[in-house]
């Protein structure tokens, strides 16, 4: 049997009820991103050619295939450390298992992408070259000489940064430090 009084008194020390909404949110979200991250985890898994035995034979029994496959079905929380040695177990990445794919770092990528072509054909080669290289390949298949400026979508700027070994945001703020994007082609920051 309930004691109404005990629960009626914690509710006026603590100033009310408990927040049971805001838990409810909070483990759905980690729920979904327990989920999200377990088809990560799957993904690789099949790309490699595994099934879940075929880990746990490949491991040596390191890798027991109810663990990997609760991990997959976002039934067991997978600590850090254990994701740390999938990841090597798989060959990849552990930002490759993380369900938002890369982990940002610095600035985020150019939100309008629009090169200047005239300040990239004034700077040495071997700074943008691939850079170079890149835009000429896509004029050349837009048919597109105007040789001022050329736009290029994210995904472009996501290989470019690949090509340069940085991220998108690192990548936008190098290109504007050479004049090759506009200052305003930082994103906006939010407050």
């Amino acid at each position: 049997m309930r004691n109404h009084y005990s629960e009626y008194s914690a509710q006026q020390s603590h100033g009310g009820p408990p927040d049971r909404l805001g838990e409810e949110t909070e483990n759905h979200q980690m729920g979904d991103y327990a989920k999200a991250l377990g088809a990560k985890l799957r993904g690789i898994r099949q790309q490699q050619g595994l099934s879940l035995h075929g880990v746990e034979q490949k491991s040596g029994g390191r890798w027991k295939a109810v663990v990997v496959g609760s991990y997959e079905r976002g039934d067991r929380a997978v600590t850090v450390q254990k994701l740390a040695e999938l990841a090597d177990f798989y060959g990849v990445p552990v930002v490759e298992l993380l369900p938002e794919g890369r982990v940002p770092s610095g600035a985020e990528p150019a939100t309008k992408i629009v090169i200047n072509l005239e300040r990239l054909q004034q700077l040495p080669a071997e700074k943008v070259g691939p850079l170079a290289r890149y835009a000429a390949t896509i004029q050349s298949q837009r048919g597109d000489y105007n040789g001022k400026v050329l736009s290029i979508r994210t995904e472009d700027l996501r290989s470019l940064a690949i090509i340069y070994d940085m991220t998108p945001g690192e990548l936008t703020e190098q290109l504007i430090e050479w004049g090759v994007l506009p200052p305003e082609a930082r994103p906006a920051k939010e407050d």
